[in-house]
């Protein structure tokens, strides 16, 4: 009886083996080895192509030198439109030369993020990159316009038929759209687990990809960690997940978690609530306002009841006491000052004046607040809440690491920086906020990667005892 195979990727491994089962299947050829790692893109053949399509599991998926693109000047692979953002710190795969079959998406309640290979733009050299892109989900047609252009792509670089190109999906929309997508795209769509798939998308990332995950204080922005030399120790961690909600949950190994907790306030709170009181009309109008705002005008301060810090307790005069514990008492002084017939002193600026420049924030009625102050004291409201809330789940459960994921974050300054100063106080400095350029896209890497062979990578962070799904 053959032994079963046991597939492995070290650092310096040029493939990554097929994971059959059947050790009759793969092949052990060294000269067949070496055929395939000088095989360029322009060469690969039909009857590649043919296989990876009828065997799509067995896509080998090089991570050998692997690295994020940081130059931002550079012209991004995916076209600029209105309709989706496109995240310019695509993943450079540069010795990955096999046909890629499927993308992959994550469809919330708020964002669809999707995940696709591509070769080198105006290259003929070996290698692609993994590319990032979201849209609204509320304009889920958008998204599926353009997996419609990716099948298209697919269709043209490789010679197949468009139906022979699989789509990977995650999140409660991979169920909503499900005959969406299938209809529109005339493919065959596979629904994944979603707490799974961003479990292996977190481990894949904190494993694999250098300068990807990261801490963040003011006085030390953006402090990269290495890549672990035991990727077992990185076990256990919990994973706070900022979506329209937010999930907590307990990592003890690959692919053994636990939802623990979570709380209804998260970015769909913050989306909802600056859309009733601003005139922000997206996400990233809301992130820009907060950048420009002032808290205390909103905020009841320590300062503002003691006159100064509250030392003992450890509270400095910033400390926010109340969110929000100044409107009330301004309101009712302006509003008393006008039926005295008197103008109040903070109502003084236009609906023009208020407009942020760089936005695409509608015109709304003139307040006494600035939609900038209710911004980031709404912000910083929703991330001490989370901060507060991951430390007690951490420190119940005795998890010594906390990553912070989804796109809630979405590499924004005064975020990371409120849930990272969260975390070391309550927590008295003993742990730390992590962060990920990624953070948005855990959920839709992880359904990418669930198309991969067993032990994909280098450092076996994506580990399963299924068979594998051909």
């Amino acid at each position: 009886m053959s032994r079963r195979h046991v597939p492995t990727l070290s650092a310096d491994s040029a493939v990554i083996s097929t994971a059959t089962g059947d050790s009759s299947n793969v092949s052990t050829d060294s000269s067949a080895v070496q055929t395939r790692a000088r095989r360029t893109t322009a060469l690969s053949t039909q009857s590649d192509i043919h296989d990876a399509i009828l065997h799509p599991g067995n896509v080998r998926i090089n991570v050998r030198g692997a690295f994020i693109v940081d130059d931002t000047n550079s012209e991004p692979s995916t076209p600029r439109s209105e309709d989706y953002e496109h995240d310019p710190h695509e993943i450079r795969l540069p010795h990955h030369t096999e046909v890629v079959s499927h993308i992959a998406v994550d469809i919330g309640g708020s964002l669809a993020k999707l995940v696709y290979f591509t070769r080198e733009p105006n290259s003929t050299s070996d290698g692609g990159r993994l590319n990032f892109v979201k849209f609204e989900t509320d304009r889920i047609d958008s998204c599926i316009d353009f997996m419609r252009k990716l099948q298209a792509d697919y269709q043209r670089n490789n010679g197949s038929k468009p139906e022979e190109l699989c789509v990977m999906a995650t999140g409660g929309g991979a169920f909503k759209y499900y005959d969406r997508i299938r209809e529109a795209l005339n493919v065959e769509v596979i629904r994944e687990e979603e707490m799974e798939c961003l479990i292996i998308g977190l481990d894949f990332f904190i494993t694999e990809i250098p300068k990807e995950v990261f801490t963040y204080s003011e006085d030390s922005p953006m402090e990269f960690m290495d890549l672990p030399s035991q990727p077992p120790s990185i076990y256990p961690y919990l994973l706070v997940n900022i979506g329209s909600g937010v999930s907590m949950i307990k990592v003890s190994g690959p692919r053994q978690f636990e939802r623990i907790g979570g709380t209804s306030l998260g970015g769909g709170t913050l989306w909802g609530l600056l859309s009733l009181l601003t005139g922000a009309r997206n996400f990233d109008d809301m992130l820009k306002l907060a950048a420009k705002g002032d808290n205390s005008t909103v905020d009841l301060l320590v300062g503002d009841i003691y006159g100064g810090a509250y030392n003992k307790i450890g509270l400095k005069s910033t400390h926010i006491a109340s969110s929000f514990g100044k409107v009330y008492k301004q309101k009712r002084v302006a509003e008393q000052e006008a039926e005295d017939g008197c103008n109040g002193p903070l109502k003084t600026h236009t609906p023009e004046q208020e407009l942020v420049s760089g936005t695409s924030e509608l015109p709304h009625p003139s307040s006494m607040f600035r939609p900038e102050d209710i911004s980031r004291s709404l912000l910083y409201a929703v991330s001490n809440n989370i901060g507060q809330i991951a430390y007690l789940h951490a420190e119940k459960h005795n998890l010594p690491h906390i990553y912070f994921g989804g796109s809630f974050i979405g590499g924004h300054a005064q975020t990371m920086n409120t849930l990272s100063y969260a975390i070391r106080f309550w927590s008295k400095g003993s742990k730390q906020a992590y962060f990920l350029r990624h953070e948005g896209y855990l959920g839709s890497v992880g359904a990418f990667l669930k198309r991969q062979p067993r032990n994909w990578g280098r450092r076996n962070s994506f580990e399963t005892g299924e068979k594998m799904r051909v």
